[in-house]
């Protein structure tokens, strides 16, 4: 739905407007997921988390009935055939692919047959797209539309992107939790301001597209990014709520600087007949994009904890000279289970603390990794800041 979406807008909008129009779609594509939070730990909190998932059942109804009602009707292209095996086998890998991500950590990763088989079939249904794609007369998933630049660029800006958006808000709730000791409802409601930040970065950004460069707007949301996750390799457990709202009003608006020049950018190039196709390849690029970064980094943060914890404990001995004080041997010595357990909730405190920001320094440098791919994007020679982006050469 969302690629068919912006192909409509780019159709039914002409060219002054379209980035406003964007502005407005990006909005709610993105601010939907960082304002869940909030909702999600009312509705925790006050109900059950089940009306998490109930919730959608009134909204779906009043997006379908929307759609029926505001949405204009597309020409069917009828001679065109669907190709299945393209797209059930690229179903099955990326499937799969998800499945060995989500549970790796849990099985012991390639040590579990379960994994191994989730990756071979992963591989093998990917080998089999692949080849199925660049033989067939019709493929799923035409490999020419991969000869503009634009639209490869900004696949691979848009996974990375996606990957450090969706890893920091999977990140983020259990450390206000578990380590900050909020309310699940006060968790979402610091989280809330994002979405603040997000929903002006859009609409501000929408008045630029067209006007200035897509390469000067993109670097200004990647800037607020950088300081927002730099900020956060600085956290620690007593870190105020002021500083995280204030972060993720600047991270917010970072992405919502950056949702709509890069959607812009990606399909700008590509001809009317293909940028249906087009957005559908950029819209499943943020949906592995998001898939990968909360699979990814939250067992880089369960692997990190547990690396952390060996390295502190290999120093709390006996003979450490810091058992010498007498006020921290009353509640943290190594000798009585007490201690012990107390000892070991600590470090494994500090553990965690220590892999939330090691996480966070690969973020900020996924991030900093993006504006190398700036430097691909040119300016447009058509009409006079029309602002639209296209690759050079």
């Amino acid at each position: 739905m969302i690629p068919l979406s912006q192909t409509v807008l780019l159709t039914i909008y002409p060219k002054e407007r379209q980035g406003f129009a964007m502005a407005l779609f990006g909005m709610g594509v993105v601010v939907g997921p960082v304002l869940g939070p909030v909702l999600g730990g009312w509705l925790t909190q006050d109900y059950t988390w089940r009306y998490v998932f109930y919730i959608n059942v009134p909204l779906g109804i009043i997006a379908f009935l929307g759609m029926m009602v505001f949405l204009p009707e597309s020409p069917r292209s009828g001679a065109q055939k669907f190709d299945w095996f393209g797209f059930g086998t690229l179903s099955l890998a990326i499937g799969a692919f998800q499945i060995m991500l989500d549970r790796g950590e849990i099985k012991d990763w390639f040590g579990s047959s379960e994994i191994v088989i989730e990756a071979l079939v992963a591989g093998t249904a990917l080998y089999l797209f692949l080849v199925h794609t660049f033989t067939a007369e019709h493929p799923f998933m035409r490999p020419a539309l991969f000869r503009d630049r634009n639209l490869s660029a900004g696949v691979i800006f848009s996974v990375i992107a996606f990957i450090t958006l969706y890893a920091s808000l999977a990140l983020q709730p259990p450390y206000l939790q578990d380590l900050m000791n909020y309310p699940v409802l006060t968790a979402g409601l610091v989280m809330g301001p994002r979405g603040v930040g997000t929903m002006i970065g859009t609409i501000v950004v929408g008045r630029f597209v067209g006007k200035v460069d897509t390469r000067v707007l993109l670097g200004i949301g990647l800037g607020f990014s950088a300081w927002a996750f730099y900020d956060m390799t600085g956290w620690t457990p007593d870190v105020s709520a002021q500083e995280i709202i204030i972060t993720g009003l600047v991270q917010g608006a970072g992405f919502g600087v950056l949702f709509v020049p890069m959607s812009a950018v990606t399909l700008s190039t590509l001809s009317p007949e293909d940028r249906a196709d087009g957005a559908s390849i950029f819209s499943l690029s943020r949906s592995i994009g998001s898939s990968v970064g909360i699979s990814v980094f939250s067992a880089l943060l369960t692997t990190m904890t547990e690396v952390n914890h060996a390295d502190i404990s290999a120093s709390v001995t006996p003979v450490n000279r810091g058992f010498d004080d007498p006020t921290v041997t009353q509640f943290l010595s190594p000798l009585t289970a007490a201690g012990r357990a107390a000892l070991d909730a600590l470090v494994t405190q500090q553990a965690q603390v220590i892999a939330y920001i090691d996480d966070y320094k690969l973020l900020l440098i996924a991030t900093l990794a993006l504006f190398a791919l700036l430097l691909i994007f040119k300016k447009s020679g058509g009409s006079a800041g029309s602002g639209h982006a296209v690759v050079e050469g």
